[in-house]
């Protein structure tokens, strides 16, 4: 589990999120589970979680993709220590991480991405990457995605 420079974020695996201690001693508030293939993680009752069934890859319907985006964006701007997290931590993580992140500072996705890949690994589904992509930038007429981060 890595934290994110400048934002209550953090990003991680699978694993992450079932180590409830290691989760309250960073702190968390929230988990954000992205992956269809884990089991759901078993978190005490205080911990906000949520669950997103996302494949990594292409095939997931863009409401499921904006949803999952939109609630990392919410507990971003609410500061709510969150982690994001997925099968390995490698594809569906950073990806809607980094959307997000794009989201709140009004930059382009790719510089979103390079915000959450900047310290870690990163091995983005080229599939999962132009469809989420597409369900938010083609949804977000009243956001700002072409600036800079």
């Amino acid at each position: 589990m890595r934290r994110i420079a400048g934002y209550p974020l953090w990003l991680g695996h699978a694993g992450d999120a079932r180590d409830v201690a290691g989760l309250h001693e960073a702190g968390l508030g929230a988990v954000v589970e992205l992956a269809i293939d884990e089991p759901p993680a078993s978190l005490p009752r205080d911990m906000i979680h949520a669950r997103f069934p996302l494949i990594d890859g292409a095939g997931n319907p863009p409401w499921l993709l904006r949803a999952a985006v939109e609630l990392v964006v919410l507990l971003l701007r609410a500061d709510v220590p969150t982690l994001v997290c997925c099968g390995a931590g490698l594809s569906r993580t950073p990806a809607v991480a980094g959307v997000a992140i794009a989201l709140v500072r009004g930059c382009s996705p790719e510089d979103g991405l390079a915000i959450v890949t900047r310290n870690g690994p990163a091995d983005i589904a080229p599939g999962l990457w132009t469809e989420l992509r597409s369900a938010i930038v083609g949804k977000a007429g009243e956001e700002s995605l072409e600036g800079g981060c």
